[in-house]
């Protein structure tokens, strides 16, 4: 799938769920607020007829306007204007509450002129469940404006209206699973896209890799198959020995792919060993200027152990490799005139393995994929450099298994470092 059909699919789908969030967050918040002023209404409501009530049984008059203030969101206060009687009070409201189906806890109190301060009533539960969380009672707050009057306070409010809500949580619930569904799956549909990325970067790498010994085969074939070279031995050997090379270079490059594939599916296995990594080291840099030596290539390894034994626990044969893969993946990308050094630094309770290159560096966007398997920094067309991107995935693999550390910079000057941080073994 082209990258532009994606962006085309990816946009519009984000913009409409983004859509729809937003509006389930606008229909929700609207129904909560006219939930809340329903229930407002109803206390208020409530609380106007138990006002009457006590005002009949007191043949006294109310305010003319006033009655009843709410001063918080579940808080009111009722202005009677006369003494109220707390078991008169609380029978009314429970009753008034009742019937108008207010089925939620609620505590009152009743201001006493004497003391200046609110009295406390009663906790009154909508259930009689003894088995229900433990009452916190609140300090009803006074209300300078009345002299005689009674608060109500609604502790669990919000939960009520929340609870009365619950077919709107619901449908909030659904989107929301809607919603991680669509995450999920452009998740799959961008990693598919990137996994055909990276298999046609594999097959044009590889096609490229094979096309150049092939040709040098199929062309030393066409001499061999000329009956006069019997006559030329010197030729005839020259030839069979270049499609010795050619094939033992083709036999290289399938068992690095076959390789890389069976460590990734039943993972490496590693014969750990105590090792001094300046040795090891050296004798890597050694093997492997031999093998840039066989090849005609030209490239200045420059090495610096360290001053003390760098004594770690590690596999040998897999050490070897990546110090073989990092110093390969240098030359490759440092141009014609390689300069690499290699350096092992003995710190504390650290050995550091540090691959320097004076190649142009890594760009940071490509900096956390070229550990992935067939990844290579893209270059367009170019295929100057040789390889199917599993050194640094081996390398990746190696580091990780042994639970050891990779780091990667590349100075402003310009190269890449790569540094291996790999905990010291007791002595």
């Amino acid at each position: 799938m082209q990258r532009q059909t994606i962006r085309r699919l990816v946009i519009p789908a984000t913009l409409s769920i983004i859509g729809i969030i937003l509006t389930q967050i606008y229909w929700v918040s609207n129904a909560f607020n006219l939930k809340e002023k329903q229930l407002d209404q109803s206390i208020h409501i409530a609380l106007q007829t138990v006002a009457e009530q006590i005002a009949a049984y007191n043949k006294s008059t109310l305010p003319i306007a006033d009655v009843v203030n709410q001063v918080a969101s579940d808080y009111f206060i009722v202005n009677v204007n006369d003494v109220i009687d707390v078991n008169i009070l609380e029978s009314y409201l429970k009753r008034e509450f009742s019937k108008r189906n207010l089925q939620l806890d609620f505590e009152y109190g009743i201001y006493d002129c004497t003391t200046d301060k609110m009295m406390y009533g009663s906790y009154i539960r909508h259930s009689n469940n003894k088995k229900e969380e433990a009452v916190t009672r609140r300090e009803l707050p006074k209300y300078d404006k009345f002299i005689y009057y009674f608060g109500v306070s609604f502790p669990h409010k919000n939960r009520y209206l929340l609870y009365d809500m619950r077919l709107w949580a619901f449908s909030s619930f659904l989107i929301l699973a809607l919603v991680l569904f669509f995450a999920y799956a452009l998740y799959v549909i961008l990693a598919q896209r990137r996994l055909a990325e990276i298999q046609k970067d594999f097959v044009d790498n590889m096609t490229h890799e094979f096309q150049t010994p092939i040709s040098t085969i199929n062309i030393a074939s066409d001499v061999l198959m000329n009956p006069d070279i019997v006559k030329q031995p010197e030729r005839l050997f020259r030839y069979a020995q270049i499609i010795k090379k050619e094939t033992q270079r083709l036999q290289k490059q399938v068992e690095s792919v076959l390789q890389a594939n069976r460590a990734e599916r039943i993972g490496l296995t590693l014969q750990k060993e105590t090792l001094n990594l300046n040795e090891l080291a050296a004798e890597t840099v050694s093997y492997f200027q031999l093998q840039l030596k066989e090849k005609g290539i030209e490239a200045l390894i420059k090495l610096s152990l360290s001053e003390v034994p760098a004594i770690i626990n590690a596999d040998s044969s897999h050490l070897t490799n990546l110090i073989i893969n990092l110093l390969d993946n240098a030359v490759k990308y440092s141009g014609k005139n390689p300069e690499i050094s290699l350096e092992v630094l003995s710190e504390n309770e650290r050995v550091i393995l540090r691959v320097a290159d004076n190649g142009p560096g890594i760009p940071e966007q490509y900096r956390k994929k070229i550990f992935q398997k067939f990844y290579r920094i893209p270059t367009g067309n170019l295929h100057n450099v040789k390889g199917f991107g599993l050194g640094l995935h081996y390398v990746g693999n190696i580091v990780k298994a042994h639970g050891w550390q990779i780091r990667l910079s590349c100075p402003p000057s310009g190269g890449s470092i790569f540094e291996i941080v790999i905990p010291k073994q007791s002595q």
